[in-house]
């Protein structure tokens, strides 16, 4: 049994914030779903300052018209949601659901992947590049600079349900949750939301805005991917994994790494076999 590590006087207090921003009747709004708004649109506002900045493309050529950006937000936002909630069912708890099918429309609590969100939103890419005549991996490009964001408020949002919590600790920082025992725990959504959000949207923007980066196109969607995924397997060696998988191969693996292994090695492909273009190709 793993023992109670006592420090009362550095650990850090829970706060006490209501999951549920306002109810009204059986409708309740949670952070966690806003999370996923405000990630969204946010992505989609300045996907649009990055199409319109003649300054970062080949020749000065836009990759495609801001109304794009427009039509496919639907298609992201429903990338996002099924394939997050799909590759959760399957990635990590497709026993609970096939026993209870009515959970699966349940999102409201939280199981939602992101390799299956990418997944998702990557296959809405390129159905919607297609149709509309768009350079796929500018389009990629363009959304992957805007996604840090949103990673970053929806690990925020599972900090303030007390979930995903990390490993039982006695850094000053540790803090209790009410749900992870009593125990002091590392606050690894935090962690997550530093390195996922804050660090890799400033490291993108670099990247898009440094002149070069967004006339190679799919450098900035490998910057992507790979930060992400080295984000993630550091903050898997200090975050619980989930109970009903627990670890993998003696017990420091976890799913979250071995699923964030082939980001990176796709991540690094990409930016190594990026090529610069000279002329881009004429707005959809």
């Amino acid at each position: 049994m793993t023992e109670y590590l006592a420090l009362p006087l550095a650990a850090l207090s829970f706060p006490n914030i209501d999951p549920v921003i306002v109810q009204i009747g059986p409708l309740a709004i949670h952070w966690y779903g806003l999370g996923y708004v405000v990630g969204i649109l946010f992505a989609w506002w300045y996907g649009k300052r990055l199409v319109t900045n003649s300054r970062l493309w080949p020749n000065g050529i836009l990759p495609m018209k801001p109304e794009a950006l427009d039509d496919f937000l639907v298609w992201a936002a429903a990338g996002v949601v099924l394939g997050g909630r799909i590759g959760y069912i399957l990635f990590y708890d497709l026993a609970r659901y096939i026993s209870n099918p009515l959970d699966i429309l349940a999102v409201w609590q939280g199981g939602m992947s992101f390799h299956g969100g990418l997944l998702g939103v990557t296959i809405a890419m390129f159905l919607f590049a297609r149709k509309h005549g768009i350079l796929v991996w500018s389009l990629i490009d363009v959304v992957a600079a805007g996604v840090p964001v949103g990673l970053g408020l929806v690990r925020v949002a599972n900090f303030i349900n007390s979930e995903l919590w990390g490993r039982v600790t006695d850094v000053p920082w540790a803090v209790e949750f009410p749900t992870g025992g009593p125990f002091l725990r590392h606050p690894s959504q935090i962690y997550e939301a530093l390195l996922e959000g804050l660090v890799l949207f400033l490291v993108l923007r670099f990247l898009t805005h440094s002149g070069l980066k967004l006339k190679t196109p799919r450098f900035v969607a490998g910057a992507f991917v790979c930060g992400y995924g080295l984000s993630r397997i550091i903050v898997e060696f200090f975050r619980e994994p989930d109970q009903q998988i627990g670890y993998l191969l003696g017990g420091w693996l976890t799913m979250g790494m071995v699923l964030s292994v082939p980001m990176v090695l796709i991540g690094v492909w990409a930016m190594l076999s990026a090529k610069q273009v000279t002329q881009a190709a004429k707005p959809a």
